[in-house]
């Protein structure tokens, strides 16, 4: 991207934000046909149990769900402004790349408040992490360096911006999740221009080892993104008789499910660097059904 581009996109920035205070509908509520999640997008679709399921607890099930993809994206969000601060602390501070960066961190911030009003306009409940996901998180944001801790939040961000996309796109999804996505989405086509140049710098230099530490990096993280999705306790609060029975069906319908819908854009990712070998196939498949 040359100097010019980088200059447009800063004054943009700067002169036309886009604030979620006045973009996004808030005093909005939901029309009666409006669905909070796309119905394929939810853990239980496809299977008996789904169809047993009232009307009032599939549109509940949906806004749990979405709940627990909103505070995914504000995980993934956070973790990569903690790159993107670790990251401007080796750039001059009159460069263009550091200007640019200022920028995004501010638009990246604004999405995480964003998302978090989002979730209480739902009435949401996010279920919060178990030991081994604060494990994971702590890990990742304390002592990897920031090239894993890039390839880590971008992972996420590719996931959960599959899910955001086929929400904001579906016609009956509830307005203000439309204008929430809408934003995010318009805001990071502006990022993505750095992204794929820093994916290209880190990518070309790594060898064997390091491509396979990346590989590991971002299986880690969409298993931890894809357990915080399907939870005994949202099934608990849809007043389902057995949630544990329904909890385990979810589980296996929704590996299979989150492999053909929430990965394409991650599995084209590692396969462009070569993220998938020897070392890293068998992971791919035992944790996420994928197959190289």
């Amino acid at each position: 991207m040359n100097k010019q581009e980088i200059e447009r996109l800063i004054k943009i920035s700067k002169e036309r934000p886009l604030l979620p205070e006045t973009y996004v509908p808030w005093d909005v509520e939901p029309m009666p046909h409006e669905v909070f999640l796309p119905e394929n997008l939810n853990s239980l679709q496809g299977l008996p149990l789904y169809n047993t399921l009232t009307t009032e607890q599939k549109l509940e099930l949906g806004r749990h769900e979405i709940v627990q993809v909103l505070y995914s994206y504000s995980w993934g969000e956070g973790l990569f402004c903690l790159f993107m601060s670790k990251y401007v602390l080796t750039l001059q501070p009159d460069s263009l790349e550091y200007r640019f960066l200022i920028r995004e961190l501010i638009e990246e911030y604004r999405h995480q408040e964003m998302f978090s009003q989002t979730i209480q306009k739902l009435g949401g409940q996010p279920i919060k992490p178990s030991r081994i996901h604060k494990f994971i998180g702590l890990f990742t944001a304390k002592y990897l360096p920031v090239d894993f801790l890039f390839m880590g939040s971008l992972a996420v961000e590719l996931v959960t911006d599959t899910y955001g996309d086929k929400t904001r796109k579906h016609p009956a999804s509830y307005l203000v999740l439309k204008k929430v996505f809408d934003l995010h989405s318009i805001e990071e086509g502006r990022h993505i221009h750095f992204t794929k140049g820093l994916v290209e710098r880190y990518t070309d230099k790594a060898g064997y080892i390091r491509r396979t530490v990346y590989s590991f990096v971002i299986l880690f993280n969409i298993y931890f993104i894809r357990t915080l999705y399907v939870r005994k306790e949202i099934y608990q609060r849809i007043g389902l008789e057995n949630p544990d029975a329904a909890y385990k069906q979810a589980f296996d319908n929704y590996k299979t499910k989150f492999t053909s819908i929430g990965l394409t854009g991650v599995i084209e990712f590692v396969n462009s660097w070569g993220g998938f070998n020897r070392a890293t196939r068998w992971a791919w498949w035992w944790l996420m059904g994928v197959k190289i």
